[in-house]
Formats: structure tokens, C-alpha cells, sequence
């Protein structure tokens, strides 16, 4: 064998130029772009609702000479809200710290992960509490639709039924849809429907990006939930799936910012008084744990993800085949 050979000239050790780790991009995850986030400063508290039927109504009447002009009034109630507080740990044992190769940064790192796991969860919750059947009535149908002609199919219609149940909102409100959340497969359903590709074809090299979708639609607008998670516990074989439900869509009126007597579809309350905790009510802290011989990160994250006025929204299920 020749001298000197590879092992006597090379030991094995990590790069520390590349690492690879699965962490999803932060513009995945979709709860904090589609309703607004509200900052409040208890952990629960009450809200005030105006009456949508006396905003509406128009009661002025013609006020003959010397005569007092008519009376009226507005409904006004309250809701509550109530931020429960999720939390995850993890520990760095001073044995591992120490032990640790470049370019491992234990602290950066273990943040990054329950930086990942609370982004998860929070996209999790708004799938579960917004992005599913049954919530929504602001539709024709005043609930849910699943459109006759698959949006993929030959015939599908989706733009124009998409500004149908925008129009409906509208109609219904006074507020029309401005933003659409479509899951990953009824996004690409949307894109290439021949009702998309026949408007795009001569324009923007058939690129049909979310800005343009959102031009036409008339839209503020359009997100794409394209999120995972590996729903196994740990040990067993990992599953992974979609946080949102693939073949689905959401329309619905949220203001880009949440502001006194402004309606909305929906919001979530944030428990930014939690002390140390960010706008969107999420809060890490390093700690020692001496008994242990390890440095404790944590993650707290408190909020609370409120359907406001479930006819501002209209649900679509099943777009794609």
C-alpha cells in the first residue's frame, strides 16, 4: 500500500462551511400574513361587536319644518378572547457543549428548531380553527362550496367562481373578499386551468406568479399554505403531510390592520403583555438548570385565533381532481 495513505493524511471531521438541516423557509407558514395579529395586553379580556344590521340600515326620513328628525340606534355587544400559553424546551447538557464541533452553534441552533416548532403549530392551529369545513357563510350557499367542474378539469371555472363568492362576501357585508388562502393543490388546480392559461397565455412569458393571481382576482392578496409537518411521534416511521388541506380554498375580508369599529373575518389575539414576549405573543428565554448541568432554551408562545364574522369568508373544499 502506498504511503502515506488517506486515513494518515485525512481524520474525518465535520464541515464548517455546510451543514443541512430540514428547516422551512419562514414564508411557508401563513398565519400571521392573513388575518391580522392584535397585540393585547391581558391574557384574556372582553372585545366589542357592532350590529352589521343597524350599519347597514339606513333610517334618515324626510323631517317636516318644526319637527325633530328621526331616531335611531345600534346594537352593541362584546366577545372574549383567551390566549392559552404553548411552551417547548430543550436542553443543552454542558458535556454536549463542550463536546460540540465547528460549526455547530448549540444555542442558534436550538433556538432555529423551537423557532420551527412554534411556526408549525400556530400554522397548525389556523388550519384547524379558519382553513376547514363548516365555519364560513359568507358563500351564495351560505356555506361551504365545492365547485361541480374541478378547476383542473376541462371546463372549470375558477377565477369566476372565486369572484362570485368575493362578490357574495361583498353583498352580504359591505366589505368585498380581499384576500384568497388556497392550499398547495388547489393552487396549482388554479394555475393551470384552461380559464388562467387562456388569460395568460400572451402575457408574462405564461409565468402565473401570486401577484398576478391576485390582479386577477381583484384581491389584496393570495397566499399559499404550503407548510408540512411529520405528524409521527418520535421513533416511529416519519408521515409527513400538508398543515393545510391541499385541495381547498379560502376567501374572505381581513384589513391589513386591525383598527377600532373596522370588521373582519377573523383575528388573532396575541398576548404581547406576557413579559418579554414579541408582538405575535412568542417569547424565547435561556435559562441555567444547574441541577442538571445543562442550559435550558425555551419557547412560550400565547395567543388565541378567533373566527370574528364567519359570514366575511367562503370556503371552497375539493377544487382539484
Amino acid at each position: 500500500m502506498p504511503n502515506p495513505s488517506r486515513a494518515d493524511v485525512h481524520v474525518n471531521a465535520p464541515l464548517t462551511n455546510i451543514s443541512i438541516a430540514h428547516v422551512q423557509d419562514a414564508d411557508k407558514f401563513v398565519s400571521s400574513v392573513v388575518f391580522p395579529i392584535i397585540n393585547v395586553p391581558k391574557q384574556s379580556d372582553l372585545y366589542f361587536q357592532y350590529s352589521q344590521e343597524d350599519f347597514l340600515r339606513s333610517e334618515m326620513k324626510l323631517r317636516a319644518p318644526g319637527t325633530e328628525t328621526a331616531g335611531a340606534g345600534y346594537g352593541l355587544s362584546t366577545a372574549s378572547y383567551s390566549c392559552d400559553v404553548f411552551g417547548l424546551h430543550k436542553d443543552i447538557a454542558d458535556q454536549v457543549r463542550a463536546n460540540a464541533d465547528a460549526p455547530l452553534n448549540m444555542d442558534k441552533d436550538t433556538a432555529k428548531f423551537l423557532t420551527q416548532q412554534f411556526l408549525i403549530k400556530r400554522d397548525a392551529d389556523f388550519a384547524a380553527n379558519f382553513f376547514t369545513a363548516g365555519v364560513w357563510t359568507g358563500s351564495t350557499t351560505a356555506g361551504d362550496i365545492t365547485p361541480g367542474t374541478k378547476w383542473d378539469a376541462s371546463g372549470g371555472e375558477p377565477i369566476q367562481e372565486i369572484e362570485t363568492q368575493l362578490d357574495s362576501i361583498e353583498a352580504k357585508t359591505g366589505f368585498r373578499g380581499n384576500v384568497a388562502v388556497f392550499g398547495a393543490k388547489a393552487m396549482k388546480a388554479f394555475r393551470n386551468s384552461e380559464d388562467v392559461i387562456d388569460r395568460i397565455k400572451y402575457t408574462q412569458q405564461g409565468v402565473v406568479t401570486e401577484d398576478i393571481i391576485a390582479g386577477m382576482l381583484g384581491v389584496d392578496r393570495v397566499v399559499v399554505a404550503r407548510g408540512i409537518q411529520n405528524t409521527a411521534l418520535e421513533g416511529a416511521t416519519a408521515s409527513y403531510s400538508r398543515l393545510f388541506t391541499e385541495d381547498s380554498c379560502l376567501v374572505a375580508y381581513a384589513p391589513s390592520t386591525p383598527s377600532l369599529m373596522h370588521p373582519a373575518a377573523g383575528y388573532t389575539f396575541a398576548w404581547g403583555g406576557y413579559m418579554g414576549a414579541g408582538p405575535d405573543g412568542q417569547r424565547m428565554s435561556r435559562f441555567r438548570m444547574d441541577p442538571l448541568r445543562s442550559d435550558r432554551i425555551e419557547i412560550e408562545a400565547a395567543y388565541d385565533q378567533k373566527v370574528v364574522s364567519p359570514v366575511m369568508g367562503a370556503m371552497f373544499l375539493s377544487v382539484a381532481s
